[in-house]
This record gives structure tokens, sequence and C-alpha cells, in this order.
């Protein structure tokens, strides 16, 4: 299978205090050497706690946020480097979906205009084709042509969120970023937009960065998953082998903290102790070696590499669980 998207890497550090506002110079260490890959048709899903850097690492993929390092490659082409001109070009093909799609719907657009603007922006046939377009694609998302003609406001939480789908579905894309798309939501309303994300990821080919801090979520809809611990991808593998059987110490904690919609389910909770340290005060050595039980002299003194095992996904831990404990 060939790879749609490569990411190798990426950084990006944010800078505050200092300057006439005074006070002593920070430095938030919001994404720290991230890589992965996305295959064509799959989804990688991207979970941990909230302030971990997996939303930053989601709009570095479409420049909203620009990468201090690292390279961002999409179907051969580098993100990174592409001028205004490139750059209007794959964006057409990597789209966005937002998690509060009030907030990203403009209040004074009919829905009409929400999804015509796109289409005029890239030259994407005459009046006739964009109607045609945006016609077909209301329906595809559920939602009946009439609503094209109202405002954001007139519709509930999982309409809005349809509409925002569809907006991101009207220039075709090949990749779709879904930064927590169904955390605003209902539950029976959740299920009902995974529902159509996965019709439409079957029926168009779609390749999907699914950003969620739901478990539930992406064992449903990934095929992979990574897991992030205050900027570092710290275990990645198939999403049931990564969920059912975790090796590092923090996706055992991670996954042993998701509800389990079951009520003779017994959970013995992983053990973890103190709170997530500051991103802008990083611990030395593994960042996790503060809360974790089986911290030893080494998690102190160097940062452990995200490598592979015959057979299981990869664990950045100088000493992951096995079978027993994990």
């Amino acid at each position: 299978m060939s790879q749609l998207l490569q990411v190798r890497h990426l950084v990006k550090r944010f800078h505050s205090g200092g300057g006439w506002l005074g006070g002593a110079k920070k430095t938030v260490h919001a994404v720290n050497d991230v890589s992965f890959d996305v295959g064509r048709g799959q989804s990688l899903g991207l979970v941990g706690e909230s302030g971990c850097g997996k939303s930053t690492v989601a709009r570095m993929l479409l420049r909203l946020i620009e990468a201090d390092e690292g390279s961002i490659v999409f179907d051969g082409q580098d993100m990174r480097s592409a001028g205004a001109a490139q750059l209007r070009t794959l964006r057409q093909r990597v789209q966005i979906i937002f998690q509060d799609p009030y907030a990203s719907l403009n209040p004074r657009r009919t829905i009409r205009q929400t999804l015509a603007e796109p289409l005029f922006v890239h030259g994407v046939g005459d009046a006739s084709a964009i109607e045609a377009k945006i016609t077909q694609t209301i329906q595809e998302v559920g939602l009946p042509v009439s609503a094209l003609e109202k405002y954001p406001h007139e519709f509930s939480g999982g309409q809005r969120q349809r509409i925002g789908i569809a907006r991101a579905l009207v220039l075709d894309p090949q990749l779709i970023v879904a930064d927590e798309p169904v955390s605003a939501l209902d539950v029976s309303v959740q299920a009902q937009i995974l529902q159509l994300l996965d019709r439409l990821k079957r029926e168009r080919g779609l390749s999907f960065v699914f950003v969620s801090h739901d478990l539930g979520v992406i064992r449903h809809f990934c095929d992979t998953v990574s897991v992030m611990y205050l900027g570092r991808i710290i275990e990645t593998g198939p999403t049931r082998q990564v969920l059912d059987a975790p090796r590092h110490p923090y996706s055992r904690v991670l996954r042993d903290s998701s509800p389990v919609p079951d009520p003779k389910a017994r959970i013995a909770l992983a053990k973890i102790q103190g709170e997530i340290p500051s991103p802008t005060n990083l611990p030395p050595g593994c960042a996790f070696h503060p809360r974790c039980a089986y911290a030893q002299a080494d998690c102190k003194a160097g940062v452990p590499a995200l490598s592979a095992q015959a057979g299981l996904g990869a664990a950045a831990c100088f000493h992951p669980l096995g079978p027993v404990r994990g």
C-alpha cells in the first residue's frame, strides 16, 4: 500500500513572556519530533490528553500553523516548501473538519454561499456546475436541498457538523484532517456522524487523520493509532493491537481510563501518580517517568526512541509492558 501522507520529525514551539508585557520568557514545547504515515484509503488516529499536541499537529498538516522543523510530504509533494500557488492546489486535496461547527461556519452566510465559496476560490466549474456540485454534496451528507437557503443558527449541532463535512467534501479531497469532529455532539448523534464518515471513507476512498481523546471512537473508525504524550508519539501501531495490548505504560493508563459500555466489565486500573508536567518545563529523559510506576534509572537519563518489535507496534519505552503486565 502506497503512502499518501508522510510526516517526519515535526517540531513546534510557542514562545511567551518578555517584550512589553514583561515576565520571564517561556517556551512551550507543543510538538517534539513527531513522525507518521497515512496510507491511501486508510485512517490514522491521534490520541492523548488535552494539551498533548495532537490538534497542533492537525493544523500544521494544512499549514494553518507553521512548523518549526520537519517535513510534511503529501502525495510526493513537500507542503512546507510549497509556494502560494502550489499550496492552494494542495489544499484543494487536503481538507479539515473542525471540532466546533458553529464557530467554523460564517453566521452571515447561507449554507449555499458557504459551500460555493471554495469552488469559486479554486475556479472549479461555472455557475451551473457549482450549483450541481453543492446540491449533490449536501444530499450526500444526509441533508435536504432546502438546507442550502438557511443559516447556521437554524440547525442542530449534528446538522451543523454535517454541513462542516460537506464543506470539506465539496472540493473532492483525498485526505481529511478531522479535529475532534464528534466530541461536541450527543452520543447518539456521534454515532450517526461516525457512520457518515465511515461510509464516505469507503465510497470515496478517503484517507483520514482523526484527532480524538475518545478511544471508543478511535477503535471504531481508525486503522492505526498513534498515542501522544507531551508533544511526542510514545506508541503507534494497528488500532486493536495498541488498545487491546498497549506496550507503553501511558497507553495502558489511557486505555484503562476510557469508559467501557459494559456494566459487567471489571478493569484493574493501571497505576499512575502525580500531575502531567508543564510543557514549558519538561522533565529530563522520558517525559512520562515522573508518573510511571515502572520507571527506572535509565528512564530519567535518556529519551527512548520509538522502536518496533517483531509482530508488535512501536513503543518509545525502555521497559515496555509485556502481554501479562499489559
